[in-house]
């Protein structure tokens, strides 16, 4: 039985949590949600789950794929910075760009935003950040969770988390089965770090004493600005190709550098050969690469080096493809070359020849 009012003693807002403010955010969010609506959903908020209509999006024969992830540890730069306007980008361009690889177009988001308390400004800046990820990958954001939990973050700390669902007609399904020796490897530019590599970059910002505020000639900017630039999303740039047929193979450059994430999408027989003299390192590497005193190797298998997506494709279709990306404003260039060879891959630089591990095949079939 409810006890009566005289008997009532601690509420949730006494333990930490206040509904009412979990209320208002979920109203100042709506509008953001429903700026990503697009044929198949109606991206409103407020249910206990969202739906979202194939039929209506334009597909009769489709795959589901799914992909989530997170932001990584660059979300303590942006807490420690006050710079919250870019991350959700990140949160959606991890997931979206892993879907477009398997030639599948982002349809819908689902964001899950945790913290110890809830401050409405700051979540309401991350969330419209997801919701411009949203718009630039072509996806709606139809739902998520706001979590308040004291004791499980420190004060101002907040975490996040994503998820994805993409489709792509059974037939147009991006497998990298039919590259072949003789494939050209084009680079897609990155925008900066992107998400991966920042427990690293930390380090070299500790043991350094550089400040987040700090204008670097070299970066034009300030460094926190330069490491907090957005990870790009490369969907609208490449899915046009990708359901033309001209691309054979894409592979999303995150943790583990250009080594390891090229050779997911080759075939047996096929090696990768990357010639780092055709492109320039950007600055904002070139500066971490100089305080952390990091190998070449090294970097090559930690971050982008200007490299966020590599491209397969026949030889005949380099101009083709090159000229279409630049087009949609997307910087491209021819990188490397696909040879006969173990799978695996070999970047090649003016300080040697870096290759990914040569059990690279046994460690990464699952």
């Amino acid at each position: 039985m409810w006890l009566a009012p005289a008997q009532m003693g601690l509420t949730y807002k006494d333990a930490g949590v206040s509904i009412d403010a979990g209320n208002a955010l979920v109203k100042a969010i709506g509008p953001l949600a429903r700026s990503t609506a697009r044929p198949g959903a109606d991206a409103e908020l407020g249910g206990f789950g969202g739906f979202f209509d194939l039929k209506a999006a334009g597909y009769s024969d489709p795959l589901l794929v799914a992909a989530n992830d997170g932001v990584g540890t660059k979300l303590k730069l942006a807490i420690e910075s006050g710079r919250h306007e870019g991350v959700g980008i990140d949160l959606v361009a991890m997931c979206a760009n892993d879907l477009i690889v398997q030639g599948a177009e982002p349809l819908f988001f689902l964001d899950y935003y945790a913290t110890g308390k809830l401050d409405n400004e700051v979540a309401a800046a991350v969330v419209a950040s997801i919701a411009e990820g949203c718009r630039r990958a072509g996806c709606a954001l139809i739902g998520g969770e706001t979590a308040e939990m004291p004791g499980m973050y420190a004060a101002g700390d907040y975490d996040l988390a994503g998820f994805c669902v993409g489709a792509v007609e059974r037939d147009k399904v991006l497998t990298g089965a039919d590259i072949r020796p003789g494939d050209v490897i084009i680079g897609l530019s990155s925008s900066g770090v992107h998400s991966n590599g920042f427990s690293l970059v930390r380090r070299i910002i500790e043991q350094k004493g550089w400040d987040l505020e700090e204008n670097f000639p070299s970066l034009g900017t300030s460094l926190g600005d330069a490491l907090l630039q957005p990870t790009k999303i490369y969907v609208r740039s490449l899915l046009p190709l990708v359901q033309e047929g001209q691309i054979k193979g894409l592979a999303h450059i995150t943790g583990g550098g250009l080594l390891e994430n090229i050779p997911r999408v080759l075939p047996d027989g096929c090696h990768a050969v990357i010639d780092a003299a055709r492109w320039q390192l950007p600055s904002v590497f070139l500066l971490l690469q100089d305080g952390g005193q990091i190998a070449p190797e090294e970097m090559a298998r930690t971050f982008n080096c200007g490299v966020g997506m590599a491209a397969i494709v026949a030889s005949e279709a380099v101009d083709s493809v090159v000229n279409a990306l630049t087009g949609a404003g997307e910087p491209a260039f021819k990188i490397g070359r696909v040879e006969e060879g173990a799978r695996g891959c070999t970047v090649e630089g003016q300080a040697g020849a870096w290759n990914s591990p040569k059990d690279w095949s046994a460690t990464h079939n699952a």
